[in-house]
């Protein structure tokens, strides 16, 4: 890959990466809940699914997936009911009053690193479409006099710079944010707001069609 597609490369995933998503809503939700460390975790094992979806990517797993309306509607069927499922269960998510005066002191909550490396792995995959998606996107920036295998690798690497930095720049925003209006009513309001975004996501899901 020479620089110049390198670079138009670069420059078209950071516009798609600016996008707030469900992994973006994830960062930032785990950020201002539990800190850097948990937003870290959450952003590694969003890569490492990004790194089996490339995989897939390689090994043409796009084109099956598009051909085959029974798999893609299963998978979309399970990732959009588990995006649903998060944004209910963080609705009806009652904290105790002690727990609510923690949080309104602005102390940071404790945490289970395989619970968020979970939570985030599958909210990485829960859309099939992401495949396809980049079963049209990648190949345009592939060249035929290098190995495809090295230029894959040199996407994927850049893909991990741009996801880290756009992730945790909203996670630095949206902490400053969560600091100056803090308390314990906006904290309540941001989670009925990104519980419903969850929700809103794995409805999208659901109603989305084959076509990139």
């Amino acid at each position: 890959m020479n620089s110049e597609t390198w670079i138009l490369f670069f420059i078209a995933y950071l516009l798609i990466t600016l996008s707030p998503g469900p992994n973006v809503l994830l960062v930032i939700k785990n950020a201002i809940k539990y800190g850097y460390r948990a937003a870290a975790m959450t952003i590694l094992c969003n890569l490492i699914c990004q790194l089996i979806i490339i995989f897939l990517v390689a090994w043409g797993a796009g084109g099956v997936l598009a051909k085959s309306p029974v798999l893609f509607l299963v998978l979309k069927l399970i990732g959009g009911a588990y995006l649903i499922y998060l944004g209910i269960t963080g609705l009806l998510k009652k904290d105790s009053v002690e727990h609510s005066r923690v949080e309104y002191r602005g102390a940071i909550d404790s945490f289970s690193y395989s619970q968020v490396a979970k939570e985030a792995f599958l909210v990485s995959a829960s859309n099939p479409k992401t495949v396809i998606f980049l079963s049209a996107f990648l190949p345009q920036f592939l060249s035929t006099t290098s190995p495809v295998g090295e230029q894959f690798t040199v996407m994927f690497f850049t893909i991990c710079l741009i996801v880290t930095l756009v992730h945790l720049l909203y996670s630095y925003i949206a902490k400053n944010i969560n600091k100056k209006c803090s308390g314990l009513k906006t904290k309540q309001i941001f989670s009925k707001v990104s519980n419903s975004a969850f929700i809103a996501f794995g409805c999208g899901v659901l109603l989305s069609n084959r076509s990139v």
